[in-house]
């Protein structure tokens, strides 16, 4: 579960990192400050993002392999995705993105299938 809770905020401060500027109009900053502001932003993400592979790996004593630590980690990645595209971009996905979304996911779960946390 330690897996699971980190990757979920490091993805929290990675999909901020990468769209907080595509709001509206976005800030009038050059595109120098808005990769800089990004990366101190995502710093974090790493901070969490690195503990949780070691933690979650078969390697180090967790249930995963690195393949299923990586479709876990896109499916939460899509998930943080949607929740901040709906209330903090305000906008919704059309049918095609929402069935190209469920399509990851359905891949996350042929690939977990069967494992126990």
């Amino acid at each position: 579960m330690t897996t699971i809770v980190l990757l979920v905020l490091s993805n929290l401060f990675m999909t901020f990192a990468w769209y907080w500027h595509l709001k509206g109009q976005g800030p009038v900053w050059p595109l120098w400050a808005i990769i800089g502001t990004s990366w101190l932003i995502a710093l974090p993400e790493y901070c969490l993002a690195v503990p949780a592979n070691r933690f979650g790996s078969l390697a180090h004593g967790g249930p995963f392999t690195p393949a299923q630590l990586k479709v876990i980690q896109e499916a939460i990645s899509i998930t943080v995705f949607l929740g901040f595209l709906l209330l903090y971009l305000k906008q919704v996905p059309t049918w095609r993105e929402i069935t190209g979304l469920v399509l990851v996911l359905a891949g996350v779960a042929v690939a977990i299938s069967g494992k126990r946390w």
